[in-house]
């Protein structure tokens, strides 16, 4: 199947879906799987801001296979055109070629080759901090038990990964002279920077945590921006983290403690700006049942199982409103967001192998 697989990528990765700048339309990209997909009932939505969704259905399936079509803008060290597909012996290069466009490519040249019952949930949101697709998807009454969401996991199905949230905090100080002894506490860069030290001292200290080989909490101030000039006390600082617990750790708690070690008179802000779930979603107990749940279907559908990971991906959210989820797609994620972003022949084929049984299943 490879050769078709090739053939549906290289058309995928022509299309400009990068996010930022969120300028993509309900045509483009999705005339074309609409075109690719004939005998599927295909419904695309526009929910504003660069966000569509386009479900395609074939008979009547209770899973539903996402990928999103996105992708990260592309850096300035790419070698070559990134929407042009450059194949080599062992590799297929292009700009979300890896992430995921692979899976995209794959799913299709599979529907091609079967007929039985089938879903396809496509979106072009994932990659922004304002995504809609799934959220609007889950709230409707879509029939479905069962979701296999595309990242490149290496062809293998992944049970359970961090949840994410980002962050924006604000400080303020007072403006004056850089020469008075009062600039240490008037100044709200320093203030800002004193709460840098303790929450990475915090965050280092949750090292011992644990859960499904999985351990600590990855955490990162991603950005700091505020004062004048050198020999002016900064009267106003805007700092924004981001952090990735555990599934067994709060959420709202490392956010309330986070605020904490902000002196309060300094704090002019604290706004949480993206929250994802972890997978499985769920307390502990909850998120247990959810991970042998997904254990099992992925026994049943006969995939092999992979470690957990640090990244994540939406199909937390889909564990969240109630379905067996897990991740599954080709590719590594070691590759994906990187110049020159690349996927492996082998891995391309393998995806397309195992979406070609898993659909012939249900015929």
């Amino acid at each position: 199947m490879l050769p078709d697989v090739l053939k549906h990528l290289e058309a995928l990765v022509a299309f400009d879906t990068r996010n930022p700048p969120r300028a993509i339309g309900t045509d483009g990209i999705f005339d074309y799987l609409r075109s690719q997909l004939p005998g599927f009932e295909v419904r695309v939505t526009d929910h504003g801001a660069g966000a569509v969704s386009m479900l395609a259905v074939r008979g009547n399936p209770k899973r539903v296979f996402n990928v999103h079509l996105d992708t990260v803008p592309g850096s300035p060290h790419w070698s070559a055109d990134p929407h042009v597909l450059r194949v080599t012996d062992e590799k297929a290069i292009g700009l979300g070629a890896c992430d995921i466009k692979g899976a995209a490519a794959g799913l299709v040249a599979a529907a091609n080759a079967t007929t039985g019952d089938a879903a396809f949930l496509f979106s072009s949101d994932e990659e922004a901090n304002d995504a809609r697709c799934i959220a609007a998807f889950l709230a409707s009454d879509h029939g479905f038990d069962e979701a296999i969401i595309a990242e490149p996991t290496l062809c293998e199905a992944v049970l359970a990964h961090r949840g994410i949230s980002s962050a924006l905090m604000r400080f303020q100080g007072q403006a004056g002279h850089a020469s008075g002894a009062d600039a240490f506490e008037l100044s709200a860069v320093h203030q800002a920077m004193r709460w840098g030290t303790r929450a990475l001292e915090h965050a280092k200290a949750q090292s011992h945590a644990r859960f499904g080989g999985l351990t600590g909490l990855r955490f990162n101030i991603g950005r700091i921006e505020g004062g004048i000039k050198a020999n002016m006390i900064a009267p106003a600082a805007e700092l924004r983290f981001g952090f990735r617990p555990l599934p067994s750790m709060d959420m709202d708690g490392l956010h309330a403690r986070f605020r904490e070690l902000a002196d309060a008179k300094a704090l002019a802000h604290y706004e949480e700006t993206f929250r994802g779930p972890s997978l499985p979603a769920g307390d502990v107990a909850r998120a247990e049942e959810k991970r042998l749940a997904a254990r099992d279907l992925a026994d049943e559908l006969g995939l092999p199982i992979g470690n957990a990971v640090d990244f994540w991906t939406e199909a937390s959210l889909f564990s969240a409103a109630g379905l067996t989820a897990f991740v599954y797609g080709p590719g590594d994620i070691a590759q994906a967001h990187t110049a020159d972003e690349w996927v492996a022949l082998e891995q391309l084929a393998t995806a397309a192998n195992t979406y070609h049984r898993l659909l012939e299943q249900t015929a």
